[in-house]
């Protein structure tokens, strides 16, 4: 094997399938993972797959992110804060506050990045097109993100053209809080898709993580940023997604997806979950996730809501992703 050659690498057989493609009542597909839920004490309450292996959290890791901006003395509230901990659709909402943040911080598009991105949000994605947008970096789904770390950057006069630099300061600083606030080290550091350092943490650190934010004394970086995200979750997300819907149905809950089918969630009573779809299978991420709410005692309507992915034929419902563990 030539040696820049990377072994391919599979879903090892204990891994377990967490929900299935089920087309005019035949089962087409199947995906597997790992769900991890933690009593309100902290402690593993349930568990399926492998909750302790390091896995890429991607955007769910923007939580402790934003908390590492705030420690380096960001003062961002409200709207702003929860846009620092975004992944957000695009919507014309969230550019027009990306470009008011640059503005008030001295900064301009052309400091970002990022990479130019269409909206996120389908709806929006085709209203923007045909108003004749192209790809910007304002419109990427984390540029509420780099443009926080820009400005955390030029505050602390830290480098800017280098602020995603694993070895700058902000980074640095991010890399402490995470492992503080999932309570092990990070296990690996890689480039997220918008160009940020990404740190590898379990899932079971994951919602550590998730449950130190909510926890956190008031006035607190983590406290802070999930105060912002649970008052503003449309900012955290947008007019259709999950993660707003959750936020603002389930009372006090946390909230956070990530790419390649990861999802956190914390309780304000401190009982937490991480999930991880192995295949990145995002058409299964809200059965699954559906599934371990019901697990921890959540009955809110939304649960019923995220958990219904329909599986269509001609325009019509035929089928349905289900979770089956």
């Amino acid at each position: 094997m030539p040696q820049s050659a990377v072994p391919p690498t599979a879903s090892a057989p204990s891994v377990p399938v967490l929900a299935e493609v089920v087309r005019s009542g035949f089962v087409e597909g199947r995906h597997r993972g790992s769900v991890v839920l933690l009593a309100a004490d902290g402690s593993v309450e349930w568990a399926i797959g492998d909750a302790t292996s390091p896995v890429f959290p991607r955007s769910a890791n923007k939580p402790m992110q934003a908390a590492g901006m705030v420690r380096a003395g960001l003062d961002l509230a409200g709207e702003r804060l929860a846009l620092a901990a975004a992944s957000h659709s695009g919507e014309p909402f969230h550019r027009d506050l990306v470009r008011a943040m640059l503005d008030e911080h001295g900064l301009t598009p052309d400091h970002l990045q990022c990479p130019p991105a269409l909206p996120l949000d389908q709806e929006e994605q085709e209203a923007y097109l045909a108003a004749g947008g192209r790809r910007d970096r304002v419109a990427m789904n984390c540029s509420g993100k780099h443009t926080a770390m820009l400005a955390a950057a030029a505050l602390r006069d830290w480098p800017l053209d280098s602020y995603l630099d694993p070895g700058h300061p902000l980074q640095r600083l991010i890399h402490t809080v995470v492992e503080e606030a999932a309570g092990e080290p990070v296990a690996a550091v890689g480039v997220d898709g918008c160009g940020a350092p990404l740190m590898a943490i379990s899932l079971t650190g994951l919602a550590r993580a998730f449950r130190s934010c909510v926890l956190a004394a008031p006035g607190t970086p983590e406290r802070r940023v999930a105060d912002a995200m649970r008052a503003h979750p449309e900012y955290v997300a947008g007019t259709h997604r999950h993660d707003t819907w959750l936020m603002k149905d389930i009372p006090g809950a946390l909230s956070k997806v990530g790419a390649e089918a990861v999802q956190a969630l914390a309780l304000p009573d401190g009982r937490a979950l991480a999930l991880k779809i192995e295949d990145g299978g995002v058409r299964a991420l809200g059965p699954v996730l559906a599934r371990a709410l019901r697990l921890m005692g959540v009955t809110a309507p939304v649960v019923d809501r995220i958990g219904r992915t329909p599986v269509l034929g001609r325009g019509q419902e035929v089928g349905e992703v289900r979770a089956v563990y």
